[in-house]
């Protein structure tokens, strides 16, 4: 139990730090918010035929909570899954740490998104790639370090 809750705590960390890297971007580019997270759960809720509850604004409202939600879920989760690996008897060193969490939360954050067609990495100019990779490059660092410094 104290490995899933060190794993929580350091994907808590990154992704807190994933979403300042984020925002930051934002607002130094000016470039606006995704929208593919509402859209991915636009796309689950069709695919499940789970209905998100409401209508109109509210409706919307909530598609638009959800969406980073999950994004904090699958921080949360990946820190988790980084934190059990030890006990399959590798302990990865830091570098490795910061590449497997890294790729945990783009796949992810990027996979669900993906198998839904809502988006197409393929298709992603340099710019869109470089506003993925280095905020969950961030969160990779910082879930590792986290969870490192947890362990010691």
């Amino acid at each position: 139990m104290r490995a899933v809750a060190a794993g929580a705590a350091a994907g808590a960390a990154g992704t807190t730090a994933l979403d300042a890297v984020t925002y930051l971007d934002m607002a130094l580019r000016g470039r606006p918010s995704s929208d593919t997270p509402e859209q991915t759960i636009e796309a689950m809720s069709k695919l499940t035929k789970i209905r998100v509850p409401g209508a109109g604004e509210t409706r919307s409202n909530r598609v638009a909570g959800i969406g980073p939600l999950a994004g904090m879920v699958t921080g949360v989760g990946s820190g988790v899954v980084l934190a059990l690996i030890p006990r399959t008897g590798w302990r990865p060193g830091y570098r490795a740490a910061v590449g497997i969490a890294t790729g945990l939360a783009l796949l992810g954050s990027n996979g669900p998104m993906t198998a839904l067609g809502v988006t197409d990495p393929r298709t992603w100019p340099a710019s869109s790639w470089i506003s993925d990779v280095i905020p969950h490059l961030t969160y990779g660092a910082i879930t590792a370090a986290v969870l490192r410094n947890l362990d010691h």
